[in-house]
């Protein structure tokens, strides 16, 4: 029926335009919090780099120090993976990359023997990985939209208790790395044992060792390590955090405009079933009349047999030829 293919292409049209509103307020929050995140990100990323330069300059200058978090273990039996994700959806591919990377890593580790921790942050790689029943080590949740300088130092102390108590032997960590507002990549980098050569580097190496330290080379290197781990730690949970309203955005973007191109084609459609009632409608009138004409035709016919039988036709024709005779003769 046309009446009921147009309520119900009215109803579809009416539930995308209130879908279409929530994304595009979705995508208007989104790109208000990616800016503040992405300013976030930016200022944290330079201490975390210079932390990270001068404990690997350090560690190169020939300072003595046997600490837990700088031993290359002899074998690899345990590794701990720590993947961050978001504690909520609608962000696009950004969580499922992240676990789908962290899931190839688990299962290549698992072929060469490996055992495996799970330190996951966000709800949907906790929910992800449990519901597949695999073993987690630990859990974080609520810290992935604003992390905070306290969550990440809560974090990393749990990452430090597994790696120095021998509980695992090599940490990896897997993140969204932000690049710019329309780049962010998944990244998968060792995070403990600190490895050599990934900070400044080369001559630095050489220029630190001319300094005097107080008390101790030992000591400074000592005392900054933790501090590394918590600030390499933090700027993944604020670089994780720009990344998900950057996807965020574009995913609620992209879904905006599904919804404009999906009203625009039930709205022909809804163009169409009207035009094709309104024809019908025609057509019923056209028929209409047409049959009345018919009716009247078939009427006058009967009426014609009822005054005057097909048996007194030809009498009458004969009659009034007669008449005409005789009025012509006279």
């Amino acid at each position: 029926m046309p009446g009921a293919e147009e309520r119900q292409l009215k109803r579809r049209i009416t539930t995308v335009q209130a879908t279409k509103k929530i994304t595009r307020a979705m995508e208007l929050i989104a790109a208000s919090r990616v800016v503040r995140a992405q300013q976030r990100a930016q200022a944290a990323r330079p201490y975390a780099q210079r932390i990270t330069g001068v404990i690997e300059d350090l560690a190169a200058s020939g300072t003595n120090v046997e600490h837990p978090l700088l031993v290359e273990p002899e074998s690899v039996e345990r590794v701990a993976y720590v993947g961050i994700t978001s504690d909520r959806g609608m962000a696009g591919a950004f969580n499922v990359n992240v676990i789908r990377r962290v899931e190839r890593e688990l299962q290549a580790g698992r072929r060469r023997g490996e055992d495996d921790a799970l330190v996951l942050i966000g709800k949907k790689s906790h929910s992800y990985f449990r519901f597949r029943e695999y073993e987690l080590e630990s859990a974080y949740e609520g810290m992935s939209d604003t992390p905070t300088y306290a969550q990440a130092r809560e974090v990393a102390e749990h990452i430090t208790e597994l790696f120095t108590s021998g509980t695992v032997q090599r940490v990896m960590l897997c993140y969204t790395e932000f690049e710019s507002i329309s780049r962010q990549r998944v990244v998968l980098r060792r995070f403990l044992p600190l490895e050599p050569g990934l900070g400044a580097g080369g001559g630095e190496a050489e220029a630190l060792a001319e300094f005097d330290f107080e008390p101790s080379p030992e000591a400074v290197l000592t005392a900054l390590l933790p501090r590394y781990v918590e600030a390499r730690l933090f700027s993944a949970l604020l670089d994780s955090a720009a990344s998900e309203h950057a996807s965020r955005q574009r995913a609620m973007k992209s879904a905006t405009d599904n919804a404009e191109d999906m009203i625009t084609r039930l709205s022909r459609r809804l163009n169409r079933a009207r035009q094709d009632a309104i024809t019908t409608e025609i057509m019923e009138i056209i028929g209409g009349a047409e049959g009345l004409k018919e009716d009247e035709t078939e009427d006058t016919d009967l009426l014609l047999d009822r005054l005057m039988p097909d048996h007194l036709f030809p009498q009458a024709l004969d009659h009034i030829a007669r008449s005409h005779t005789s009025h012509g003769g006279s």
